[in-house]
């Protein structure tokens, strides 16, 4: 019996502890994260044959708390000068009432080109809503030839919200891509820059692009959404690089689980980048992120751009 009431003191005891660590541990690690959401990353991705100085960042999900930290990405897209900037999708959280913080885009001193999101749809966006789309895109076979995601697109999908949205965006310099394709000048190189619509929303069909010699980039917001494209490479985002890249996750990302960021390079279908975006989800309204920092992605920086990275700078190589 003895023995017994002191395992009952020494169980207690232990509790103590434990709630001495959660009150000292979940401030901390809720502060770091909240901290690491807003320490912004320049991974240089180096390109052969692709145009220089090409800036690519996703999944802003403007809303108040975070515009500061889009602000502030900006200022630093524009103090590396670049010939273009792609966005991939993910402007707003979908439960807007409407657009205006989108403004800050028109303060970004180069071209600006992008695809819309499943957030810009508003399709899904909760939990259940994005495990449903996953499943149901895990069942498509995607090919150049035969490609259909209409049977993604379900009631919720918001046309009409996507419609208002990319008028703002282009009222304030951002030129929107619905599965349609540019021919643009970049520096001394042509560039074919294919926009492909979003994925979850049933919205993507892409464009017959015509053979060219040029380099070929397609956006598209869904990685799981790409296909066997004639393209040197894709740029897509919505994972938020894992957003959460606690050991296993971390593990199940780099033995090939998982496809939540980096350079993917399969057999069948062209390299892809998928970034870690600028911003993410957020808890009450704070952007939160762990060993998975915001990421400027930018494509064969020129010599001007090079002189300027710190030492935040990783560099990727495709091929």
């Amino acid at each position: 019996m003895r023995s017994d009431r002191k395992g009952v003191k020494l169980s207690r005891h232990n509790l103590q502890y434990l709630g001495l660590f959660a009150l000292v541990f979940l401030p901390s690690m809720f502060g770091y994260m909240a901290w690491e959401a807003q320490e912004t990353d320049v991974t240089v991705l180096s390109v052969e044959g692709g145009p220089e100085g090409v800036i690519f960042i996703s999944d802003p999900h403007l809303k108040e708390s975070n515009i500061g930290h889009v602000q502030r990405t900006i200022e630093e897209i524009n103090r590396l000068d670049p010939s273009l900037v792609l966005i991939g999708g993910d402007f707003v959280n979908g439960d807007e009432s409407d657009f205006s913080l989108q403004a800050v885009w028109s303060a970004v001193d180069a071209p600006v080109y992008a695809v819309l999101g499943n957030h810009d749809y508003r399709a899904g966006t909760d939990a259940g809503g994005g495990f449903a789309k996953t499943i149901a895109l895990a069942g498509l076979e995607l090919t150049a030839e035969e490609y259909d995601v209409s049977a993604l697109r379900g009631d919720e999908s918001d046309l009409r919200f996507a419609d208002e949205l990319r008028a703002t965006l282009e009222a304030n310099g951002v030129n929107v891509l619905q599965n349609e394709y540019k021919i643009l000048r970049v520096g001394e190189k042509d560039l074919v820059l294919v926009g492909v619509d979003d994925v979850w929303a049933g919205m993507a069909e892409p464009p017959e692009v015509p053979e060219t010699d040029a380099f070929t980039l397609y956006l598209i917001h869904v990685p799981d959404g790409r296909a066997n494209w004639d393209a040197d490479l894709i740029l897509s985002g919505h994972t938020h690089g894992g957003q959460f890249m606690f050991p296993v996750v971390q593990q199940f990302s780099d033995f090939g689980f998982m496809e939540v960021r980096g350079l993917i390079q399969k057999d069948g279908t062209p390299a892809t980048y998928i970034t870690r975006g600028i911003c993410g989800s957020s808890l009450g309204g704070i952007d939160l992120r762990f060993n998975s920092r915001p990421e400027i992605v930018l494509i064969n920086p020129t010599d001007e751009q090079l002189r300027l990275l710190d030492a935040k700078t990783g560099t990727v190589t495709v091929g």
